[in-house]
């Protein structure tokens, strides 16, 4: 059922907002995989839940805060896919020379795949 995914989707978002790592993880399979997308190119990917964790648990020290708001979602079947708004403050200077302090803003999306009721497959794209 759609709501139920919807539901999954909206939890996940709003542990990763609150750097709730297992609120994170609480509806994403053992076997989940995960693939981060920056124009066009797969910069980051992720097999199993331990890999999942250990590179969220990582993340939460590069913002000071950090925020996903959904802007749209659109649901077929077991694939979910949702429009997000994303804002985040560092918490530390980046190689790119981004310095601490400074806000990230912009727009992306990201793919959920669903299995049994549980995110088998998360892809972010900007």
């Amino acid at each position: 059922m759609n709501t139920t995914k919807e539901k999954i989707i909206r939890d996940y978002i709003d542990a990763y907002n609150k750097f709730d790592v297992p609120g994170m993880l609480r509806h994403l399979h053992d076997d989940i995989e995960f693939k981060n997308s920056a124009n066009g190119v797969v910069n980051m990917e992720l097999k199993g839940i331990e890999q999942f964790r250990a590179q969220a648990e990582q993340a939460k020290s590069f913002f000071s805060s950090r925020h996903q708001e959904i802007t749209s979602i659109t649901i077929a079947n077991a694939i979910a896919e949702i429009d997000i708004k994303y804002t985040g403050t560092l918490a530390l200077d980046l190689p790119n020379g981004m310095k601490k302090g400074e806000q990230l803003v912009m727009k992306g999306k990201s793919l959920f795949v669903f299995v049994d009721d549980q995110i088998i497959g998360l892809t972010d794209i900007s």
